[in-house]
């Protein structure tokens, strides 16, 4: 081995051994930080006090439904707070299901305040976006929640939301998490969210870096509106990313909630999965270059067979010993993780649990691999095409056989219509 080759493997298992120690730091704080930040009792204002809590517009963008839209939908007009609004947005002008549901509610919720917008407007590329603007220009408060349709609210959550939102903040936002569920891609679902997702969501809060993701966050409308309002952000697909970064150009901060995002999609399976963080790939890769070279080897498989080999050149250690003691100790770290974020007994054992995590950490290599060799993102009926930076263009999707199913030039809006069904009635 000539000098110089011998130089940079040492270097390079240096290098990178000083890179698996910091993924245990990441690992050993979002452990920690994730024990002290979630699941705190939220302290209601005294009345006697006279605190009053700001005002909220809630923006429920949707689009088709699923076996749990009902129950998610009802939790929102259940919440225990003084003064919000409904501003219910269905995409499709023919979606009369979800019409159905959000009338069927109203009714029996009379007090609620709710706006049914249909059809959207088209200001961009992003079908989120376009759906959800009529919405965000007939919004009445200054504090403004987008609120996934899949998500399932608590009564004091946006309580908790707003009590978070300070004086030097300006985005909070909630961890992604899932509700309990039956079948293994639930489990699946779970252990993704609770252990590798919630690893980075909480470090990177801890640390300050935006992670913030749209689908349960309350904003400064006036942030927004300073940056051009959300139809400014409809070049983007991943809207979420850039509505922080805004707000973070401002000078104010993001905080996340002590109460995760309880997703509760009826649809789970393996493929919907699968799909889905295989197009969060694509979007970091295009938004954040520099993830692409980051991400696979900060995995558990890939990040240990790095290590144990770069120890095996510096120290002469036995690297398969190396590598199961590394998967044992990393597996037993998301053990807790998964606990902490659960904040309660999980749907499910230990063998299923280890079952689908050595199905989620073996697989992710692969999924990185198939979203860099696979760029456009398909969202529902559309397909996209991304540029660096994040802004995305919006190409005709086609089957197999090379037949157009869904050109986006043939999309067609409504002219921004509000469609209230029923008499309103204001929360004193």
């Amino acid at each position: 081995m000539t000098a110089p080759l011998f130089i940079f493997i040492y270097s390079l298992s240096i290098g990178f051994l000083i890179f698996w120690i910091g993924l245990w730091l990441v690992h050993i704080l979002a452990i920690i930080y994730g024990k002290w930040k979630l699941h705190r009792k939220v302290e209601p204002p005294d009345p006697e006090k006279d605190i009053d809590l700001p005002g909220v517009s809630i923006i429920k963008p949707l689009c088709g439904t699923d076996t749990h839209l009902f129950q998610n939908l009802e939790t929102f007009f259940t919440l225990q707070y003084q003064k919000y609004e409904l501003l219910f947005c269905i995409q499709d002008l023919e979606d009369s299901i979800s019409y159905m549901y959000v009338k069927s509610i109203m009714e029996k919720y009379p007090n609620v305040e709710v706006r049914v917008f249909r059809g959207g407007e088209n200001v961009g590329v992003n079908p989120k976006i376009n759906n959800m603007t009529p919405a965000y220009k007939a919004a009445k408060y200054s504090l403004l929640l987008v609120s996934d349709s899949g998500i399932k609210m608590k009564e004091d959550t946006l309580t908790d939301m707003v009590l978070a939102m300070k004086e030097n903040v300006g985005l909070v936002h909630q961890m992604p998490y899932t509700c309990d569920g039956a079948g293994l891609p639930s489990t699946l679902e779970k252990v993704y969210f609770g252990t590798f997702h919630a690893r980075i969501y909480l470090s990177s809060d801890l640390f300050g870096i935006n992670c913030a993701t749209g689908m349960s966050a309350l904003m400064r409308k006036e942030l927004l509106d300073n940056a051009g309002g959300i139809q400014a952000f409809g070049c983007y697909l991943a809207e979420d990313f850039f509505f922080a970064k805004a707000i973070l150009d401002q000078n104010y901060k993001l905080a996340i909630s002590t109460q995760p995002a309880a997703q509760n999609s009826g649809n789970a399976s393996v493929s919907n999965f699968q799909n889905r963080i295989s197009r969060w790939i694509k979007l970091r890769s295009a938004m954040v270059p520099h993830t692409a070279l980051l991400e696979p080897i900060s995995e558990c498989m890939l990040s240990g067979a790095l290590a144990a080999f770069s120890s095996y050149i510096l120290f002469k250690t036995d690297p398969i010993c190396f590598y199961l003691v590394h998967v044992l100790v990393w597996f037993i770290c998301d053990w807790i993780l998964i606990h902490i974020v659960q904040n309660g007994n999980l749907p499910f054992n230990k063998f299923e649990f280890l079952v689908m995590w050595m199905f989620r950490e073996c697989g992710a290599p692969y999924l990185f691999l198939h979203a860099l060799l696979n760029p456009a993102i398909r969202w529902r009926t559309l397909e996209f095409k991304l540029k660096w930076g994040g802004k995305a263009e919006a190409i005709p999707a086609r089957t197999n056989s090379n037949i157009i199913i869904k050109d986006p030039a043939t999309i067609k809006f409504s002219k921004p219509e509000e469609l209230c069904p029923l008499p309103l009635h204001v929360i004193n």
